[in-house]
Protein backbone atom coordinates (compact mmCIF):
# COMPACT_ATOMS: atom_id res chain seq x y z
CA UNK A 1 0.00 0.00 0.00
CA UNK A 2 1.84 3.56 -1.20
CA UNK A 3 0.79 6.41 0.99
CA UNK A 4 -0.81 9.46 -0.63
CA UNK A 5 1.05 12.96 -1.22
CA UNK A 6 -0.29 15.27 1.36
CA UNK A 7 -0.30 18.77 0.34
CA UNK A 8 -0.89 21.92 3.08
CA UNK A 9 -4.30 23.93 2.95
CA UNK A 10 -4.81 25.86 -0.14
CA UNK A 11 -1.40 24.41 -1.87
CA UNK A 12 -2.45 21.61 -4.03
CA UNK A 13 -1.32 21.80 -7.97
CA UNK A 14 -3.46 22.14 -10.24
CA UNK A 15 -5.05 18.96 -11.69
CA UNK A 16 -6.58 17.58 -8.09
CA UNK A 17 -9.81 18.34 -6.79
CA UNK A 18 -12.44 17.65 -4.52
CA UNK A 19 -15.45 16.13 -4.41
CA UNK A 20 -17.45 19.47 -4.59
CA UNK A 21 -15.03 21.36 -6.91
CA UNK A 22 -15.76 18.39 -9.06
CA UNK A 23 -19.71 18.74 -8.59
CA UNK A 24 -19.21 22.28 -9.45
CA UNK A 25 -17.51 21.28 -12.46
CA UNK A 26 -20.05 18.91 -13.13
CA UNK A 27 -17.80 16.28 -12.72
CA UNK A 28 -17.81 12.61 -10.53
CA UNK A 29 -15.06 10.83 -9.21
CA UNK A 30 -16.16 8.36 -11.15
CA UNK A 31 -15.22 5.10 -9.37
CA UNK A 32 -11.08 6.09 -8.72
CA UNK A 33 -9.42 5.78 -5.64
CA UNK A 34 -8.19 8.85 -4.15
CA UNK A 35 -5.29 10.35 -5.26
CA UNK A 36 -4.18 12.43 -2.28
CA UNK A 37 -5.30 14.89 0.70
CA UNK A 38 -4.79 18.22 1.84
CA UNK A 39 -4.58 19.25 5.84
CA UNK A 40 -4.87 22.16 7.35
CA UNK A 41 -3.54 22.60 10.73
CA UNK A 42 -5.32 23.19 13.86
CA UNK A 43 -3.98 23.95 17.18
CA UNK A 44 -4.60 21.56 19.77
CA UNK A 45 -6.59 18.78 17.52
CA UNK A 46 -5.92 16.77 14.38
CA UNK A 47 -5.83 18.30 11.46
CA UNK A 48 -8.57 18.82 9.13
CA UNK A 49 -8.66 16.50 5.77
CA UNK A 50 -9.82 16.88 2.24
CA UNK A 51 -9.57 14.29 0.19
CA UNK A 52 -8.51 15.13 -3.71
CA UNK A 53 -9.38 13.21 -7.00
CA UNK A 54 -7.28 13.46 -10.38
CA UNK A 55 -9.56 15.66 -12.62
CA UNK A 56 -8.52 13.99 -15.78
CA UNK A 57 -9.91 10.74 -14.25
CA UNK A 58 -12.86 12.26 -13.62
CA UNK A 59 -16.42 11.49 -15.53
CA UNK A 60 -19.19 13.65 -16.31
CA UNK A 61 -22.06 13.47 -13.67
CA UNK A 62 -24.61 11.28 -14.72
CA UNK A 63 -28.09 12.91 -15.81
CA UNK A 64 -31.32 12.62 -13.95
CA UNK A 65 -33.51 10.19 -15.48
CA UNK A 66 -37.65 11.04 -15.38
CA UNK A 67 -37.48 7.68 -12.92
CA UNK A 68 -34.90 9.40 -10.92
CA UNK A 69 -37.13 12.80 -11.07
CA UNK A 70 -40.05 11.03 -10.13
CA UNK A 71 -38.10 9.14 -7.09
CA UNK A 72 -37.08 12.69 -5.76
CA UNK A 73 -40.38 14.05 -6.07
CA UNK A 74 -41.97 10.99 -3.87
CA UNK A 75 -39.39 10.94 -1.54
CA UNK A 76 -39.77 15.17 -0.73
CA UNK A 77 -43.35 14.75 -0.70
CA UNK A 78 -43.30 12.04 1.83
CA UNK A 79 -41.01 14.29 3.99
CA UNK A 80 -43.82 16.98 3.87
CA UNK A 81 -46.47 14.46 4.78
CA UNK A 82 -47.39 14.25 8.59
CA UNK A 83 -47.34 11.16 9.86
CA UNK A 84 -50.30 12.04 12.93
CA UNK A 85 -52.64 13.78 10.87
CA UNK A 86 -51.47 12.55 7.29
CA UNK A 87 -51.65 16.03 5.90
CA UNK A 88 -49.36 17.48 3.53
CA UNK A 89 -47.81 20.00 6.21
CA UNK A 90 -46.58 22.56 3.33
CA UNK A 91 -42.65 22.07 4.21
CA UNK A 92 -40.41 19.69 5.18
CA UNK A 93 -41.21 18.65 8.36
CA UNK A 94 -37.74 18.62 10.65
CA UNK A 95 -36.50 15.83 11.75
CA UNK A 96 -36.12 16.71 15.40
CA UNK A 97 -39.72 17.22 15.73
CA UNK A 98 -41.42 14.24 13.92
CA UNK A 99 -44.71 15.91 13.55
CA UNK A 100 -46.35 18.94 11.49
CA UNK A 101 -46.70 22.08 14.38
CA UNK A 102 -50.03 21.44 15.27
CA UNK A 103 -49.64 18.50 16.25
CA UNK A 104 -45.98 18.47 18.05
CA UNK A 105 -47.60 21.61 19.81
CA UNK A 106 -51.42 21.17 20.34
CA UNK A 107 -52.06 23.78 23.31
CA UNK A 108 -49.83 26.63 21.79
CA UNK A 109 -52.42 25.77 18.15
CA UNK A 110 -56.07 26.15 20.94
CA UNK A 111 -54.29 29.26 22.92
CA UNK A 112 -54.12 31.31 19.67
Amino acid sequence: MSTLPVFRWHLAPDGYATRRQLRARGLRPGGQDVAAQLERPRRRRAPLVAYLYRVDLAKPVRPMTPARWAALAKANAARRHCPECRRDAGYVIPASVGTCVPCAYPEEQRAA
